[in-house]
Parts: structure tokens; sequence; C-alpha cells
């Protein structure tokens, strides 16, 4: 470094001009690329990691904790009597206000209780009510695709009547916006993916809002807990063998078929068709959330289901090579449990994206043989009478169709948001039990909105100059790091350490980066300066987007979102970490390396000021273990405050789980000197230090004075 370098910047690590080599500033990510499945070694670390994806499924769902259940009370009517089975309809609250419909399939003839299927239908043009037409019936038969026109004109009604046929009960139910579940329109939870480009921001309330995106509701959320409602509902009826449950979708219906298959273990045999790949991931709103991709993708969501039986049907459409890529890790991953006969793939590339006649008969096949149906090969289909939609829809006079309005959307989130306060709010923590399952919950929660670093971060630091100031050394360099998104992350860092070091390490967090460690005249400011003469060393580092990594010099307001995507949050958070989350991350890479930089016995305290509280408090609240002490300012922020999804501290999520006073409250027992709030705010705080039994640990500094730099360097040295 020359000495007209030093001057300008003392602290800077790389040549003017240049950027970090980080990987984290290059293209976002999206539903395209490559989302392979890496099998676990041993059922033992599978265990493990099936419950970690399962907390991820339902966090990012919005279902942590589950919506409190409304009682299943179903009105059936208007049975259509076919030769050798019945139509019904049913229809029963979900949430107040919103419905779950469809039709009730259900065999003649058979006596004790039957095994049952659940179908989601996918976003195919009609939904429940599909009626492709004569020509389009006679054009599939023609290639080969379906034998009989009535059956043409909907697959999806096609095979509820032949399960119906083979013994089944089959419930056969809307998607939201979908046939008779229309209180939610379709073109909000749907085609929102392609009207979004007409947007310049999300709608102040409803779905993709900034306060849908902070308390995790979502469409394809409110999918899945409508299909484990559904399943609720079958299982409750007389005539249902609970042992013997399947479930079967195409295209969206396959999501739907996965993700519940993963999230809940009563179903037995699981089909989705033309749906899991590992090149692309879901195309609509109702399928793309935030959070939910960061390391796990659907083959692994499918995975899930093992070691119960799986069957995957693909096309000639973005499944095309699951027989190359996919497949494979699936049968090792079967394998590996010890029930290889539980998986099968049945590659259909004759055939575009569909549910055809081929396909269903090699899914009646899957589920004769896994749940012992008892079926007589060879299994064919036969004609039956399509029915309409006026024949299949539950409402009617005596049945009316509930309202739907502009508000029904928002009200009932504005039900899901305070069913799960109140869920939550009865959490906070009296005693040492109670504390317990506060984390199980609100911590589980954070761990997974803001993940941390992965099992293996390789952290590495490349010293770039070494000065020798007299009483000091100055250290400068860069931090690399692995993220837990595969990120090759690059951190610009000093380390100011003192001749006569003790084992002690303070890790200086600031808005303005590792620049908040200087005065304005280049010399060390006081605090770094107070800290070195006590024998404390002294590290600072500039987080992604600080410091040394602006070109311009000015800070990032504004998160980056996928290009022609701003107005749906979830197209972004779904693949990539909100700034916040990975600046949190780059704070745990540098406590975990000055904690073994400075030795086994070296005691690490964090300090978070100047709009760094935030960053601070997090890191605590996912590592307590690794920070000794904790200096945090909050500066009195919100998450729940923020109304933009592109704010620079947004993170999806954030408000539902007692916002930044809930990551302070899980930093209990890191004594922790707190500035910024009010002597009211932290209740939640003094509740979790206090159900420790540690409330001294805990000092909250209600004197705004006092919330600077000299007043934490005052404390920090106030308690060796």
């Amino acid at each position: 470094m020359s000495a007209s370098t030093a001057l300008a910047d003392p602290l800077r690590v790389l040549a003017s001009g240049q950027l970090p080599t980080d990987t984290r500033l290059g293209p976002l990510r999206g539903e395209t690329g490559d989302f392979s499945f890496t099998p676990a070694a041993n059922p033992e670390s599978w265990q493990a990691r099936a419950r970690r994806v399962r907390q991820i499924l339902l966090v990012t769902l919005g279902l942590w904790p589950m919506p409190t259940e409304l009682p299943v009370k179903p009105q059936i009517h208007g049975r259509v009597k076919q030769e050798d089975y019945t139509v019904e309809k049913v229809y029963f609250e979900s949430v107040p206000g919103l419905y779950i419909t469809g039709n009730l399939y259900r065999p003649k003839g058979k006596r004790g209780r039957r095994p049952a299927v659940l179908s989601p239908h996918g976003h195919f043009p009609g939904g429940r009510f599909q009626d492709a037409g004569l020509e389009t019936a006679q054009r599939l038969i023609a290639k080969g695709a379906e034998q009989f026109e009535d059956a043409a004109r909907s697959f999806m009604q096609s095979r509820c009547v032949h399960l119906a046929r083979m013994g089944c009960v089959v419930f056969h139910y809307d998607m939201i916006g979908y046939g008779d579940c229309q209180q939610i329109p379709l073109d909000v939870v749907h085609r929102f993916s392609r009207l979004r480009r007409e947007f310049h921001e999300p709608p102040e309330s409803g779905f993709y809002s900034a306060s849908a995106e902070l308390n995790l509701h979502n469409p394809m959320g409110l999918h899945t807990y409508h299909s484990i409602r559904a399943l609720d509902f079958l299982l409750d009826l007389p005539d249902v063998d609970p042992k013997r449950i399947a479930v079967t979708g195409g295209s969206g219906g396959g999501t739907q078929t996965f993700m519940l298959s993963a999230v809940d273990d009563r179903p037995r045999v699981s089909v989705p068709v033309v749906i899991v790949s590992t090149t692309r991931q879901g195309g609509c709103t109702c399928e793309n959330i935030s959070g939910l991709r960061i390391g796990t993708y659907n083959l692994e969501f499918t995975a899930l289901h093992a070691p119960k039986p799986l069957l995957l049907i693909s096309a000639d459409d973005a499944t095309r090579t699951m027989s190359e890529r996919g497949f494979p890790e699936l049968l090792q991953h079967y394998k590996m449990l010890g029930r290889a006969d539980h998986v099968s793939h049945v590659p259909l590339l004759q055939f575009p994206h569909n549910y055809n006649m081929v396909s269903r008969t090699a899914m009646y096949r899957w589920l004769d043989r896994h749940l012992g149906i008892g079926i007589q090969e060879p299994i064919r289909e036969r004609p039956y009478q399509h029915l309409s939609e006026q024949q299949l829809t539950v409402w009617n006079h005596d049945h009316p169709r509930p309202d739907a309005t502009a508000e029904t959307e928002s009200a009932v989130l504005d039900w899901l948001t305070q069913d799960a306060k109140r869920q939550i709010d009865a959490l906070i923590p009296r005693d040492a039990r109670s504390l317990e399952q506060y984390r199980d919950v609100v911590g589980t929660a954070w761990r997974v909105l803001l993940r941390g670093l992965p099992p293996e971060p390789h952290i590495q630091f490349k010293t770039a100059d070494t000065i020798d100031r007299g009483d000091h050394q100055l250290t400068l360099g860069l931090l690399s790091y692995r993220s837990i998104e595969d990120h090759a992350a690059e951190l610009p860092v000093v380390r100011l350490s003192p001749k006569e070091s003790g084992r002690r390490t303070v890790v200086w967090l600031d808005r303005i980066g590792k620049a908040g460690l200087v005065a304005p005249d280049g010399s060390l400011a006081s605090h770094a300066r107070r800290l070195l003469d006590a024998g404390v060393t002294v590290v600072g580092v500039d987080l992604l987007e600080q410091g040394e990594f602006l070109q311009e010099g000015q800070p990032v307001l504004r998160q980056r979102w996928l290009e022609g995507e701003e107005a749906f949050a979830g197209w972004t958070y779904c693949y990539n970490l909100p700034l916040f989350a990975r600046r949190v991350h780059d704070v745990l890479a540098v406590v975990e390396w000055a904690k073994r930089d400075g030795g086994s016995r070296c005691e690490i305290d964090l300090v978070g000021l100047s709009g760094a509280g935030r960053w601070a408090a997090a890191a605590v609240a996912l590592a307590p273990e690794a920070v000794t002490r904790a200096a945090i300012d909050t500066d009195g922020f919100r998450f729940g405050r923020l109304s933009d999804v592109y704010h620079v501290d947004f993170v999806p999520g954030a408000a539902k789980y007692h916002d930044l006073p809930g990551l302070l409250a899980l930093a209990a027992p890191t004594r922790l000197w707190l500035a910024g709030e009010s002597d009211n705010s932290p209740a939640i705080v003094r509740a979790a230090y206090e159900a420790n039994q540690h409330p001294e640990r805990l000092e909250v500094i209600s004197d705004e004075s006092r919330g600077t730099a000299e007043a934490a360097t005052d404390w920090l040295l106030g308690h060796p």
C-alpha cells in the first residue's frame, strides 16, 4: 500500500475502483437453472435433513404455526348416479369466509372402507370443469393419447371416474381461483404472473403486498393448506381407509401433490405428473414464494415422501430430462432407505405436457399395486358420460355462491395474520420450558427466514497488507467463504491488534462498514483507540454492498430484483436471499473467523451501531453461543413498518415472528447492551432473559444520548 493510498483511505484493501470478487454481485437466480438433488449418505443424516427441509416448507408457506383449524362441516349434496359410481358436490370452510369446493366420486356396490385418492387439477383451462371440446378430443385420439371422446374432453374427470370404478373414493377439488372457488380471483392467484409486468409496485394490500410478504401470505401456502384440509375431509368419511390414501395431479396439480406429500405424512402414495424437474421449478406465482428455494428444490421436496411409494411421469416438457437427471438420484435415495421398489419413473416423451390416458394407466397400475386395490390386469378405461359444469358445480339455489368482493382477499389474509399473532404471542416465555418452546417455534422460523452459514463454509483469510503502527498492528485482507446459496463471498476486512493483546476481540459493525473505525481525518476513531489501549483486538468489515463494494460510494437503498419482475417479489426472493440475510451471513463468517483467529479461549464481542444494530441482533439470534457480549442500538427499527418490498432491510416473514424484538429475545442469555428502544418496547426481550434466569445480562439504555459508540465502549470495557 502506498503512502498516498493510506492517506486517502487508510483501511482500503483493494486497489481503487476494484470490487471484491463476490459472486453475489452477479446475476440473480430465477426459476430455470440447475436444481439437482444430492442424496444423503445414510438414513440418520437424511432424517436430520428432512426435518430441516420440512421446516423450510412450512415456514415459507405461512404454515408455521399451522392456522387454527375450523371444524370440517362439509355440505355434501346433489348426488349424480351413474352406472357404477356416483358424483356428489362438496363445499366447506377452510378459513372464515373462504371455501374448499369440489366433487366426490364414490364406487357403487363396494362395502367397507375403501382406498381414497385426493385429486388436485392444476393450471389446465377450465380446471375441474375442463372440457377441451370434440375437435381436440378427436385429435388426441388420433395421436394415441386418448381412446374415448368423453375421456379426451376432460382427462381430469376421466381419472376420477376410472379410479372410482376401480373402487376408490376420489375428491377432486378446486385450486383457488378456479371452478367454484373464485372468492379470490384467478387473475390474482395465477394470472398475476402475466399481469405483473403492468405494475410498477405491488398492491397496497392482499397477496404480493409488503404486508403479505412480511407475514408470509402467499397463494402457494393457501393452496397447500387447502390440500391439507381436503385430506382432513376425505379421512373423515366413513367409507375411507385412512391407511390407503393417494394423491395425484398434473402440472400445477403435480406441484400440489408433492407439496402435500412433503408436509403431511398421511398420503401413502404420491404421483406428481409432468412437474418435477431439475431444470425448472414452476412457472406461476402460486408455485414461487419468498424463501422457498434457497439451497433446496422441488426434487428434494418430492424426496420427503420417501420411503413411501412414489411414481413420477414425465413428458416432452421441462421434465423430459428426468431419466438422466433427477430420477437416478431419487432411486439412489430410495435404495439408501432400503425401498428401491417404492419409486418408479415413466417417461412418455412422445407426448407434450399432459395427463392423458397413457399417463393415467401408469398411475392406475401404481395405485393398484401400492394401495392393494386388487384389479385384474390389464387395467383399461371404459367410456363414461361426461358431466358438464352445470352438473358438477356445487352452487345452486339451495346452496348459494358465497360473496366474493374486493375485500374478501384482504379479510382472509387479515384473519391469517391475527390467528398467527395469537398463537405466537401465546409463546412469549415465562419460564425455562416456555423459553425452549419459543425457541423451537420463533427461533426455527428466523433460522429459515435468514438461513445462516452452511455446515462447512470454508472460511479463509488472505492478508493483503500488514502495517506496524507502533502500539498496534493494522492488518488488511479479504475474508472469503461459501454461502448457504453456494455463492463465493469475499469481504474486505481490517484487524487492529494491540501489541499487548488479551483474549478478546470486538467485531464492530457500522452502516458505513469498516470506515466506522476511523475519524474524518483518517486517524483511528476514539472508540477503536480506547479498545486497543485496553488490549482488545478490533475487527471492521465491509458487508455486502458496503464500503469497497460501492463503486460510486453511495449507500444502496433498494435491493435488486429479477428483470421485469418488480411487482412480484416472490420471483426474486424464492431463489435469492434478501440483502439483510446475506449481510448477517457476512457477520457470522467474520465472527467465526475472529474466534478461530483468536484461539479457543478468545471471547468475541459484537457491536452494531449507526444502523447496523439490526444485523448484529440477527447474527446473535442465529449464533448466541458464538458471541460473549453484544452492544446493539436498534434505532427503533421494525421490519413491519417497511412498505417497500425491496427496501434494503426488507425480509419476507420478518414481521410475523415478533419482528426485531423477537430476534433480540433469541439472544438470551448472551450479555446484551440494548439502546434505541423505549422502556416498554423490549418486553419480549425482558421476558426471555427472565425466563432464562439471567435478567442481569440485559441492560436496556433508555437515555437516547447514551446510544453512542462511546457509551457502548464504556459498557464493553466495564464488563471484562
